[in-house]
């Protein structure tokens, strides 16, 4: 099966236990109550397990990317790479990114990967236009 990359509005039972594996502190009942218009969740599934996920705010013509996560056994796959330019591309309306650094990856790996998406670093954020 192929990767692909979709906004979740609604958990199924299997998209609980597989977000549960990206991030174990967070609370499903919680993340799914705030899936509203501006808050949004993405995720890449292949067979029918997602392997990455992201949080998205979306303000007019502004979106920050928060928890960006990678399930640990995919990392250096090019997964996360698929999700964030997915993410980019499926907002067009989106003129500046902000990514939090806010994962559980090791700092360095993190600047890596942001360099090589086109983000560079301000203060607490990564940033992209366009």
């Amino acid at each position: 099966m192929k990767l692909t990359i979709f906004r979740l509005e609604q958990l199924s039972a299997q998209d609980r236990i597989c977000l549960q594996k990206i991030w174990p502190q967070q609370d499903m009942a919680l993340l799914e109550q705030q899936l509203v218009n501006q808050h949004q969740l993405y995720a890449a599934r292949f067979n029918d397990r997602l392997l990455a996920a992201a949080r998205v705010t979306i303000t007019a013509h502004q979106g920050t990317i928060s928890q960006l996560e990678v399930r640990e056994d995919t990392r250096r796959r090019g997964v996360g790479h698929y999700l964030l330019s997915d993410i980019q591309q499926q907002n067009p309306q989106v003129r500046l990114w902000r990514v939090l650094e806010d994962g559980s990856a090791p700092a360095e790996g993190i600047e890596d990967f942001m360099h090589s998406n086109g983000f560079s670093k301000e203060s607490a954020y990564w940033i992209r236009e366009g």
